[in-house]
């Protein structure tokens, strides 16, 4: 694992997944953009367990510059899995991730370096469009990040993703941090850093379909609330006690029902109601239960976060 002792002023990091099709536009922006601030630059990509001929071409294009470095995973781990093995492999001072679909522009780095100079420890892209995605999804991710916000104890940034710069004290904080359920933008958040912003207009994919679909945006969510939350246990505990009230009072109507009224009304409709009711009440909780052993398991567990099977960088040992 690199340490930070190297003279390496900048690391940009790329997980990328079935990116073929733009991984030469890609190198190419970002040798540009890296090498206006510094010749001291490295850009590592994680190929997180490709399909297409991503390795391939990531491994002609790094024989052919030497600071440019590849990590490939043994099988897919995630995206948040390969942004951390690559920021572990990492030697610079500052150190950028950003995804390989280039939907996040590379120009966006010399602002954030110029920030990065000022004092800032954590600089943030923010989006202030999202083009190509559709409704639903700007949405949902509008409604996710409030939610979030709302939910945890701490400042969390909203309308980010994962294109930002760390200094590496920062990452060192980061790097003792070993959940194997990663929620990487919680995480920075929490160290409270001192940090700010650059604003940019999110381009739409130009190759390829998403590789994160709703399902995976689904999870990622979870993650993040788990794992900075307690408010689903407490909802939970919330709604079981409300249940109780409102069976105690339906039980306290059909007494009254029967010695005031003289008269029970047949209830089929009230009982099933009733039952439907509290049966999804408790397999709620159980489900988020379940959501928060799942992650006591995972972590107790202690297996590596990653495993990589091919790299070119030397004398650094996986997390």
């Amino acid at each position: 694992m690199a340490n930070g002792s190297s003279n390496i002023a900048l690391s940009i990091v790329v997980p990328v997944f079935n990116e073929e099709l733009i991984i030469e536009e890609l190198v190419r922006r970002l040798v540009a953009v890296a090498g206006s601030i510094t010749e001291a630059y490295e850009i590592i990509f994680v190929n997180d367990g490709s399909r297409d001929g991503t390795l391939l071409k990531l491994k002609l294009l790094c024989e052919d510059d030497a600071r440019l470095h590849f990590i490939s995973f043994s099988r897919n781990f995630g995206h948040q899995i390969a942004i951390t093995a690559g920021m572990d492999y990492s030697s610079g001072d500052a150190i950028v991730t950003i995804d390989g679909d280039l939907q996040d522009p590379p120009e966006l780095i010399a602002q954030m370096y110029a920030e990065y100079q000022n004092g800032y420890k954590v600089i943030y892209a923010k989006r202030t469009k999202r083009k190509g995605e559709t409704f639903f999804k700007r949405v949902t991710a509008r409604m996710f990040y409030r939610l979030m916000a709302w939910l945890v104890a701490f400042d969390i940034p909203l309308d980010v993703g994962d294109y930002r710069m760390i200094s590496r004290d920062v990452l060192e904080y980061l790097q003792r941090m070993k959940e194997y359920d990663k929620y990487l933008r919680g995480q920075i958040a929490w160290l409270g850093f001192k940090n700010t912003y650059v604003m940019f207009e999110r381009d739409e994919r130009r190759f390829g379909q998403t590789n994160y679909p709703f399902k995976k945006m689904l999870r990622l969510a979870f993650n993040g609330i788990t794992a900075f939350s307690d408010a689903p246990l407490k909802l939970a505990t919330s709604l079981g006690f409300i249940v109780c009230i409102m069976s105690f009072l339906i039980g306290v109507f059909a007494v009254y029902s029967y010695f005031f009224n003289h008269a029970t009304v047949p209830g089929w409709a009230s009982t099933i109601i009733s039952i439907t009711f509290l049966g999804g009440v408790q397999l709620l909780s159980l489900g988020i239960l379940g959501e928060y052993i799942s992650r006591i398991i995972n972590n107790v567990r202690n297996r590596p976060l990653y495993v990589v099977d091919q790299t070119d960088i030397k004398d650094k040992e996986a997390n």
